[in-house]
């Protein structure tokens, strides 16, 4: 059976030209994504290692350390190389390990933006994405604020994380949406009418949480898979979101140059229509 061929890049908001593998880089921090990183040299080597690989797209957030992961990112990369796409987050506070409350109040993203800029050593951000719509505070003072700093030249393009369809539609009064993350994998497709309306629209979906640890009969499925080409689990898991849909980058995440070098491969993993049948009927 003849292999499922995907596009090696996407294009964000009409001008950002990445390769569809990326690097998240929350897991360049401490425990429970707080404080520094156990082996510090480790995470500057991987940052460096992702780019000489070919990565042009990172992801990062203020909230990852706090404020750990831009400046490693800045530390090991600045001055950034040309085509470097870096996106950051702002929209979580941090008050200890494992903890994330929200704060989309324009108050707290002013400082939040303000402090990316100031740690990753930039002029504007390529893509700043909302990391949470917060219940607390009219969704409209948050685009409003968005608006504004783009307005201003601080932001060049925006994106959203962990919304709906209609909370897309209604971020897109104020402006453009070119990306959103949401939780989605093999095994978790709860925001497929998300991707289904990213696709639509042209707008880079960024999966995050690729592979539900806990689901037996997917990983017996993905393994199978795996079997079959040599590969990891995890690099399938990877594959098949490559393969679903050409408007998912991929931001799979981690302090080791060994994993990410494993992660890399995912692009030889080529999947057959049979792997994919196989693997479209996981979704639990």
């Amino acid at each position: 059976m003849s292999n499922v061929t995907f596009q090696k890049d996407f294009t964000i908001g009409g001008d950002l030209t990445v390769n569809r593998i990326g690097y998240g880089a929350m897991r360049i921090t401490g425990k429970g994504i707080w404080g520094p990183p156990a082996d510090k040299d480790e995470a500057i080597k991987v940052l460096k290692r992702a780019v000489e690989l070919g990565v042009n797209f990172i992801d990062t957030a203020d909230s990852y350390g706090p404020n750990v992961s831009e400046e490693l990112i800045a530390e090991a990369l600045y001055p950034y190389p040309e085509g470097l796409v870096i996106g950051t987050k702002g929209g979580l506070l941090r008050t200890g390990p494992d903890q994330w409350p929200v704060d989309a109040s324009p108050e707290h993203l002013k400082e939040a933006l303000e402090g990316s800029l100031k740690r990753l050593k930039l002029d504007q951000i390529d893509l700043y994405q909302l990391h949470r719509i917060d219940p607390k505070v009219p969704a409209e003072k948050t685009f409003e604020f968005l608006k504004q700093a783009q307005a201003d030249g601080k932001i060049k393009h925006i994106g959203l994380s962990e919304v709906s369809v209609d909370d897309i539609k209604h971020a897109q009064q104020f402006f453009e949406v070119v990306s959103v993350q949401n939780m989605y994998s093999v095994d978790n497709r709860k925001w497929e009418p998300v991707l289904e309306y990213c696709k639509e629209h042209n707008i880079a979906f960024i999966p995050w949480f690729p592979l539900s640890s806990g689901n037996v009969k997917g990983l017996e499925a993905l393994q199978k898979v795996a079997d079959k080409h040599s590969a990891t689990v995890h690099q399938v898991a990877l594959s098949w979101l490559l393969h679903h849909a050409d408007n998912i980058l991929l931001i799979p995440g981690t302090s080791s140059v060994a994993h990410l070098e494993d992660n890399l491969k995912t692009a030889g993993v080529e999947l057959t229509e049979e792997d994919m049948k196989a693997l479209d009927n996981l979704s639990a």
